[in-house]
């Protein structure tokens, strides 16, 4: 089955009881995230990552795109504010973790790319001791895999993290960042719609918009990058019944200003309505998808 979606850590307020998210992360982890793999597989045979690389995450979430791109042999630096799901993504690429692709080279780092080489408690070492400093040789590829353009305000966030990502680029290092493709070649975008029918009373709070065509590409302007190509990737989402499928799209926080406006079992059951039409006879869900990306080049 193929798989991620975005996500948001929006303040939990309104209705209904509070976000687990601690079971938030689990859902993300073992049913949603794994939604882009082939938008990763994608970009990394595209920029031949492999052993030599030294890749920054941005937004890891719980580190599975981290993870292939280790096994490809790449020294990878994972960075992020969601505790619950960076502890899962210690688990995988930590020596002191159950994955056999762990690396002695790898490193998550809870807080902002810059937290990278300033140090201090955020940054978790792979060694479990120790952080970055500013002898660390450059990275030679920045990756913002979360999916950019269906959430008013959301390419403001990345802008500040590319803002202190680049200047630990070396010359010419590939940014690769993503987003969401046409709303009519997106299936879960109908789905996504109730996110936004739903919040209308909570204005201004992050709710999910189509995606705009030049979403990457104004990105990449603003933080100075040179575009140099892009590319197409069909992602669907599938899941083995409907309640796999609304946990796992709960997970990506698009939902949370719909439950803040209503409550959890209003927006559970308007999310099952929505996906009657991609469930199949066996009781599977099917969201074709197509997710697009851009490959930007430091100064």
């Amino acid at each position: 089955m193929t798989p991620t979606l975005v996500r948001q850590h929006l303040p939990r307020t309104g209705h209904g009881p509070r976000v687990d998210r601690r079971a938030r992360a689990r859902d993300w982890s073992e049913i949603q995230e794994r939604m882009l793999v082939p938008l990763y597989e994608a970009v990394y045979e595209r920029l031949d990552v492999g052993s030599g690389a030294r890749l920054l995450g941005l937004g890891c979430g719980s580190g599975l795109a981290l993870l292939m791109a280790a096994s490809r042999g790449a020294a990878v630096t994972g960075v992020d504010t969601s505790s619950d799901r960076l502890a899962v993504a210690r688990e995988r690429l930590l020596p002191a973790g159950r994955d056999p692709h762990a690396r002695a080279d790898a490193r998550i780092v809870d807080g902002s790319p810059g937290d990278t080489v300033r140090g201090g408690t955020a940054d978790t070492a792979a060694s479990g001791t120790g952080t970055a400093g500013g002898d660390d040789p450059a990275y030679t590829v920045v990756t913002a895999f979360e999916p950019i353009g269906c959430l008013a305000g959301d390419a403001d966030g990345l802008s500040e993290q590319l803002a202190e990502a680049v200047p630990l680029t070396g010359h010419g290092a590939a940014v690769v960042l993503a987003g969401w493709g046409p709303p009519e070649r997106c299936a879960t975008a109908s789905v996504l719609r109730v996110a936004t029918r739903l919040a209308e009373p909570l204005r201004g709070t992050g709710t999910w918009r189509p995606a705009h065509r030049d979403d990457l590409e104004d990105v990449a302007r603003r933080a100075g990058l040179r575009p140099d190509g892009s590319g197409r990737v069909a992602c669907p989402f599938g899941y083995a019944d409907v309640d796999s499928a609304v946990r796992g799209l709960l997970s990506t926080g698009l939902f949370d200003p719909a439950i803040a406006a209503t409550d959890r079992i209003q927006v559970d059951k308007e999310i099952a309505e929505a996906l009657h039409p991609y469930e199949r006879q066996d009781g599977t869900v099917w969201m074709p998808n197509v997710f697009r990306y851009l490959i930007a080049r430091t100064p």
